[in-house]
């Protein structure tokens, strides 16, 4: 009697959480869906982005920001990035506020400019703008997203419950379809419902985890911390000392960061470079040794007017010194994407995102039934 009153409140919760976050949760499960090949689109939509490869030296960081900076003379350059002998240097503008993303697109041989992109533009920003803010303003956004994200955890969880068999009998129509011609769409509605929900489960939650890790600081800390983490989770930018003379400072800094990039790093996918932001900040510089994945970055870190290397306390530091909780927060996209396990991974996240997209709308068909009958 007292399971039964049990299962009926579980159900009761299940159905009201649902309902509350259905639609929100189809729509994160959708887009995350379109966006779960949008490196490969882009690698064969967006032919600016490669350049054929010459026997000649790149051009120096300093060069490039110069010939950038003037494509877009308001803006605050970010970033150069190099990708590869046959892929164009990239000049990257950030601001969070005012908000903009640009990247322009450079021969690295040469300098010329392929062509100046607004990455806060077009299909696949849109889809992801709708997968992390649901298309409000990000402050409104995230938090509504990671609220959703929160709740499809208990749903997650209480779908569990519900769906546990009584019996090996029960079991029979838990685990696999059983369809027969004189089932009607109801029964079949609510299997598909209940059998999808049981093998996408799992994997589910790792979705909704990984969300959440951006979604809320808080759950970052919790999460990070429980696997044992002792560092911060908050990138801060180790501080340049300003020299008493002017002859103390090394000329050319960002140009001398880039070759030690390079010479360190000869195999890398890219290399990033940052010009210092203010007159206290370092250069930052990071290599990428796999394409695709983000997880295995090597940051470093030079006092811009030195060169000596700084070191820094938070997850974003050299690879090499990483523990096991630091690489699983910074594989936090990679798995999310299903990245971590290259295009096969990104197939089995499109179809669990696909599955997962399915559950809203054959739980809303559950209860609407229902409705009708006078059950709900």
């Amino acid at each position: 009697m007292k399971n039964n009153i049990l299962k009926k409140a579980i159900r009761k919760i299940h159905l009201w959480l649902g309902l509350a976050s259905g639609i929100i949760v189809f729509i994160i499960a959708i887009t995350g869906c379109i966006y779960a090949f949008q490196m490969e689109i882009k690698d064969m939509i967006e032919d600016y982005r490669f350049i054929d490869k010459q026997d000649a030296p790149y051009m120096l960081p300093s060069e490039l920001q110069k010939i950038a900076q003037k494509e877009l003379p308001n803006k605050h350059l970010h970033a150069i990035e190099y990708n590869g002998p046959e892929e164009a240097a990239e000049g990257i503008f950030f601001n969070n506020e005012p908000r903009y993303y640009y990247t322009v697109y450079m021969n690295p041989y040469n300098g010329k400019i392929i062509k100046t992109i607004d990455l806060d533009k077009g299909f696949f920003p849109f889809i992801l703008d709708g997968h992390f803010y649901l298309w409000l303003p990000q402050e409104i956004g995230q938090t509504v997203v990671a609220t959703a994200t929160l709740i499809f955890v208990l749903m997650i969880i209480s779908g569990f419950i519900l769906w546990f068999p009584k019996n090996r009998k029960a079991a029979k129509q838990r685990f696999w379809f059983q369809w027969k011609e004189s089932l009607k769409w109801k029964r079949r509605n609510y299997d598909l419902h209940n059998i999808t929900g049981f093998y996408v489960m799992s994997i589910a939650l790792i979705f909704a985890v990984t969300g959440l890790v951006w979604g809320f600081p808080w759950f970052a800390y919790c999460y990070y911390t429980a696997m044992g983490g002792e560092k911060s989770l908050i990138y801060e930018d180790p501080v340049s000392v300003r020299p008493k003379t002017a002859d103390a400072k090394i000329a050319n800094p960002l140009d001398k960061a880039w070759l030690m990039m390079q010479k360190e790093y000869p195999t890398a996918k890219s290399i990033e470079v940052h010009p210092p932001e203010t007159d206290s900040s370092s250069i930052a510089a990071n290599a990428n040794p796999e394409a695709g994945t983000y997880w295995k970055i090597d940051y470093r870190y030079y006092d811009q007017y030195t060169l000596k290397e700084k070191q820094v306390n938070h997850v974003w530091g050299r690879y090499p010194t990483t523990t096991n909780s630091d690489k699983v927060m910074r594989m936090n996209y990679d798995i999310h994407t299903g990245a971590i396990l290259g295009l096969p991974g990104k197939i089995f996240a499109f179809l669990i995102s696909l599955l997962i997209a399915s559950l809203p709308v054959t739980g809303f068909l559950i209860w609407w039934g229902r409705k009708k009958k006078g059950k709900a």
